[in-house]
């Protein structure tokens, strides 16, 4: 529309081919320009590829490795090649990120991602280094929280001084009986649910995924949306709701000492510090995040209600992403069915 309003309409019409070249200079606007082939100029390039889909948690992700790299490219006095990434970069890679305190998990996580611009780059035609397909780094357990019913039911029944605290209680227990993420639930309003024969519906479109999605309203959630006459409550930013849900399970006594991983400030400085996740043993409030609701629903419920369901409603592929997800072993697995055969 932009190109059609600032086009000369005679010229339009005189060319059979003007929608076709506008659609293909809009899909492929860098088609005649040349690809990069050092990493930080070719995250740009991939970035702006990756904008024409929308998704901006994830080019969200690439911005910030990308600093990381800049960061990293500075301290190494040398600019990162595509080419060159081998086993030397990788070890090198590592020996800064350790240096910086980031954890086994972020130095996997962010590795990988390097990877994928890689194989992209290469993709396209550039060249990469015979090692690339090989580099890896081994990830470290951690173990992941969820509350149980008993802990649901207890921060469900706190009494909270704060309305913004029972803003975002609603919303956790919300998450807790529906399983979604915070960029999904976040956005829910009463105009996604609809009523078929007695049935309430939630209907959308999950952002990471961009799967539709079609999952029941359990009689919890509609007990909430009651208190605001069928309305969700009130959208607060990730990072409110981060702090909020944490104060709101101190208060309900959630108290109870376990191991996950806790950003900490990992610097003197106070107030321009480095936040790294630290693994160790903390109360329970302080490891609470915005996925515990999620990881909760699936922990929860996994047993009691059929795994088709409960991998259609979470949105997992497949049933081992799902009990990888929850952390089964195949012991657990085991232990959960041995019921059936006794």
């Amino acid at each position: 529309m932009d190109t059609f309003n600032k086009a000369n309409i005679s010229s339009i019409l005189e060319d059979p081919k003007w929608l076709y070249n506008c659609i293909e200079s809009y899909y492929n606007p860098n088609k005649d320009i040349e690809i990069p082939t050092d990493l930080l100029s070719f995250i740009d390039y991939y970035i702006k590829k990756k904008e024409k889909g929308g998704n901006t948690a994830s080019i969200k992700k690439y911005r910030v490795i990308k600093n990381k790299l800049k960061r990293f490219e500075g301290y190494r006095k040398k600019q990162i090649l595509i080419a060159d990434i081998n086993e030397d970069f990788k070890d090198e890679f590592e020996k800064y990120y350790v240096d910086q305190k980031y954890s086994r998990n972020t130095i996997h996580r962010e590795f990988v991602f390097v990877k994928t611009f890689c194989f992209h780059a290469r993709y396209l035609g550039l060249k990469t280094h015979h090692h690339l397909d090989s580099l890896k780094f081994d990830r470290e357990e951690v173990k992941h929280i969820y509350l149980s019913f008993d802990e649901i039911n207890k921060i469900k029944e706190v009494e909270l001084p704060h309305e913004y605290l029972e803003n975002a209680r609603d919303w956790l227990l919300i998450s807790c009986y529906l399983g979604q993420r915070i960029s999904d639930f976040m956005n829910f309003s009463s105009e996604l649910v609809r009523n078929e024969n007695d049935k309430y519906l939630l209907e959308f479109r999950q952002v990471k995924t961009k799967k539709l999605m079609t999952i029941p309203v359990s009689k919890e959630v509609r007990e909430i949306l009651g208190k605001r006459n069928g309305e969700f409550p009130r959208a607060i930013s990730d990072q409110k709701y981060n702090d909020y849900i944490k104060e709101v399970a101190k208060i309900a006594g959630l108290n109870e000492i376990c191991e996950g991983k806790k950003r900490i400030n990992v610097t003197p400085d106070k107030e321009k510090g480095s936040f790294r996740d630290v693994i160790g043993k903390y109360e329970k409030w302080e490891l609470i995040t915005s996925h515990i609701g999620r990881r909760s629903f699936a922990t929860n419920y996994y047993g009691k209600v059929p795994t088709t369901y409960l991998i259609n409603i979470t949105g997992h592929s497949t049933e081992s992403m799902f009990l990888n997800y929850i952390k089964k072993s195949n012991k657990d697995i085991a232990l959960d069915a041995y019921k059936y055969f006794n």
